[in-house]
This record gives C-alpha cells, structure tokens and sequence, in this order.
C-alpha cells in the first residue's frame, strides 16, 4: 500500500500531510476555482490533515480537521487534493 493517496480515498482516522492541491494538467475554469477555495480554506502544501468523519450514504460528505480548524467536502472535491499518509 502506498503512502500517497488522494484525499478522497483516505478513511476515517487517516492521518498525513498535504503535498498537492491541483495538479491538473487541463485546467478548466471549475478546477481553477476549486483549486483556488480548497487554498482559501487552508488546504495547502505542508498542511496537517486527519479525517474525522464520513457521512453514512456514500461516505459522503467527509470531515477533516486541517491544521486547528475544521472542514467538510465532498469527496469529488477532496479527488483535487494528494496526501502523504503518515505511518500507522
């Protein structure tokens, strides 16, 4: 298993360090702007993350704690963010 995974695969209580936020190669104007909000919002390279919670259809919406502060995405949101996990 690999330590880089994309935050929309990590499950409750992964735990790591965000080291892209993007990294699309054909940008269109949603992926900018989603890029540039999950940047707003503190999801940036370097950042502490853990995930705290999962909704109960689908998974979906997930809840994470960046840093000190807590956020809630959508997995499809969370597919533009890559994470180092830390080791268990």
């Amino acid at each position: 298993m690999t330590d880089i995974i994309k935050l929309s695969q990590a499950r409750r209580g992964d735990r790591g360090v965000i080291v892209e936020v993007g990294g699309h190669c054909h940008r269109q104007a949603n992926e900018v702007e989603l890029e540039r909000r999950l940047l707003e919002l503190g999801f940036v390279e370097g950042a502490r993350v853990e995930l705290l919670h999962e909704g109960l259809f689908g998974r979906d919406p997930i809840a994470m704690k960046v840093d000190d502060m807590r956020v809630a995405l959508r997995r499809h949101e969370a597919a533009s963010l890559t994470m180092k996990r830390d080791p268990a």
